[in-house]
Order: structure tokens, then sequence, then C-alpha cells
């Protein structure tokens, strides 16, 4: 491969650059896979550059998933409009959810697949990318929970579980819906807004689920 011309641009826009072609890289084939010569070649500039801008590889995948997360959370937070009830409220931060991960498929796969299977430093970033949604969504549940009910509110580890539970499924079905032809961004939010609300609205609502007695005592290890 011969030397690769470059125009002078701004600093900032060239690194975005960069950036776009290891976020398409990394997202396609694997951080490991992934080589420098091919984000290069991508990017329009040479791999001397790459370096000089961002060090190495392991810090440019870094780069990558620090930008990435700061734009899924960023599309989460300016989707859910205050002042609306708290279904909708839900549905407009599952909606910002799935068109983001719909329109960057490449970043939701180094976010949600590569970074995951690497190791420190990068699995430290995902978790602290996750912690910052989960308080987000569990937010939005302890609102609803409010708004929903006349006497206390939900108990705080209830409402975190369901926080937890919620984004564990949207990250599953995010995956699902970018690996399956036809389906939508609102098709995948209204799934799992049907999954989800039916029987958080009447959690909500003040009427749980309760297992039968002898069922409840089995799983607290109690003779039946």
């Amino acid at each position: 491969m011969g030397a690769v011309k470059t125009r002078r641009m701004p600093r900032a826009v060239r690194e975005q650059q960069m950036l776009d072609a290891a976020v398409q890289i990394f997202g396609r084939r694997g951080y490991m896979t992934a080589s420098m010569d091919e984000i290069a070649e991508l990017a329009g500039v040479s791999k001397p550059l790459v370096y000089l801008y961002l060090n190495s590889k392991e810090d440019l995948f870094s780069a990558c998933i620090r930008r990435e997360a700061a734009a899924l959370t960023e599309a989460v937070r300016a989707g859910v409009r205050p002042g609306l009830p708290a279904d909708r409220r839900l549905w407009e931060g599952l909606g910002a959810f799935f068109t983001h991960t719909a329109h960057h498929p490449d970043g939701w796969a180094v976010l949600h697949l590569q970074a995951r299977t690497h190791g420190e430093p990068f699995a430290s970033q995902i978790d602290a990318l996750r912690k910052e949604i989960v308080a987000f969504v569990t937010l939005l549940i302890a609102e609803a929970a409010r708004d929903a009910r006349r006497d206390p509110d939900l108990p705080e580890r209830e409402v975190a579980g369901l926080g937890e539970a919620l984004v564990g499924a949207a990250e599953s079905l995010a995956d699902w819906a970018n690996a399956t032809e036809g389906v939508t961004a609102r098709q995948a939010a209204a799934t799992l807004m049907n999954f989800a609300w039916a029987g958080l609205g009447d959690l909500l609502e003040g009427r749980p689920w309760t297992p039968p007695a002898a069922e409840d005592r089995q799983v607290q290890g109690l003779p039946s």
C-alpha cells in the first residue's frame, strides 16, 4: 500500500475522522483482528499520523469507547422530555436508545460486543457507561412510582432491580434488532414496552405479582 496523502485540516476534525474509521473497523472486525493499517487507510491518513494523534491501538480503542458511550448516553437523555406521563418518558427513552443503536450499529458493537470481551481497561469503561444508563432508567422508574402511587414509593432495592432488568433486556434486544432484517427501532421499543410496561404498570399501581406461598417458601429454602 502506497503512502496516503492527506490534506491539512484542524486536528480535532482529523481525529474524529480517524475515530469514525476505527469504530467501523473495530465494530465489524473486532479489536484483536483490526489493524492500524486498515484504520489508517479507511481514514485516508498515514499510519504514523494515527499513532501521533492516538498513541496506540489500545488508546485508540479506548477513545472509541469514550466517544460512543458519550453519544449513546446523550441520545437517551435528550430523547426523554420532562413533564410527560411515566409511560411516555420510558417510551421516549427506549425509542431514543434503539434509534441510536440502529443508526450506529458499529458503535453499539464496539460498546456491547467488543469492549466487554477484552478485559481491562475496556471493561471498566463499559461498566461506567452501563451504571450511568441504569441510574437514569432507575430514576425514571422511581419517578413513575411517585406519579402512580398514593402510598410509599417502591423499595429502593426493588426499583434498582427493575432498572437493571430493563437495561439488560434493552441491550439484548438491540443486538437482536440490529441482526434481524426489517426490525425498526420503533418496533424494538414497542416490543420492550409491551413486555415490561404491562407488568411494571401493575406494580406501580400497587398490584404486584406474588408467588404462591408454597413456592415462596421453596425459593427461600424453607420447607413447604
